[in-house]
């Protein structure tokens, strides 16, 4: 008789427990679909110039110890937290900037590009051959780079990682813009603000292809005068 009796008041605080359980568990299972539905997209602003740091451990991270460097170690500085969201990219890196020549920049385009990274940079005719420039390094890694070549200057300065981050602001990719100026820098995961980002760089890469502008110089001048009739 004992051990039935002891045998339901177990089975009775068992029933208890869950009849406990239960509800707590739907309560927070609750609050975890509430706060995924909840959540905010990436939001972050950095303003420049950077201060100088040692990078190599962003790029190779087994370096933190022994890069002997003179520059500060393991500083969290504007520029490190920028290579970090550009370094994020798993699939795909569109860049619209109007000068590229900070060498840090170009060195993380590299080799998100020998990950398999899917990049496309598109840059200001006029500034794509000043001394410094980038462009041929990327080039002769493989990326694909268009030139704006219209009478204006192609002045944007942006970029959308894996089509859903946008960093965009001030900032020219150059050592003066990262060092010397001051700058600044929005990185948001607003689908809002990326769509139309994505919008933009879509339609000027297609009016910058190479083929489509040496198709439209060979058209002959009645066919061209045609087409804006």
């Amino acid at each position: 008789m004992d051990s039935i009796h002891s045998m339901m008041m177990w089975t009775m605080k068992v029933v208890g427990l869950a009849l406990v359980a239960i509800p707590l568990s739907v309560e927070l299972l609750g609050w975890f679909l509430h706060h995924r539905r909840t959540k905010k997209p990436l939001s972050e602003v950095l303003f420049f110039p950077s201060e100088l740091a040692c990078l190599e451990h962003i790029f190779t991270p087994s370096l933190l110890c022994s890069c002997y460097c003179p520059l500060p170690h393991g500083v969290e500085t504007s520029f490190s937290r920028l290579l970090r969201h550009l370094l994020s990219a798993s699939s795909s890196l569109d860049v619209c900037v109007f000068a590229f020549s900070n060498m840090d920049l170009s060195r993380a385009v590299v080799a998100l590009h020998k990950r398999g990274v899917t990049i496309r940079v598109l840059t200001d005719n006029d500034y794509s051959a000043i001394l410094g420039s980038q462009v041929g390094i990327l080039r002769k890694a493989g990326i694909c780079v268009r030139c704006d070549a219209d009478s204006g200057y192609m002045h944007h300065k942006f970029a959308v990682v894996d089509s859903q981050l946008l960093i965009t602001g001030s900032l020219n990719w150059t050592i003066t813009a990262v060092q010397g100026n001051m700058e600044n820098v929005v990185i948001t995961q607003d689908p809002d603000l990326v769509r139309p980002f994505i919008k933009e760089f879509h339609r000027l890469w297609l009016l910058n292809d190479p083929d489509r502008k040496r198709s439209n110089k060979q058209k002959p001048a009645h066919v061209t005068a045609g087409a804006h009739d």
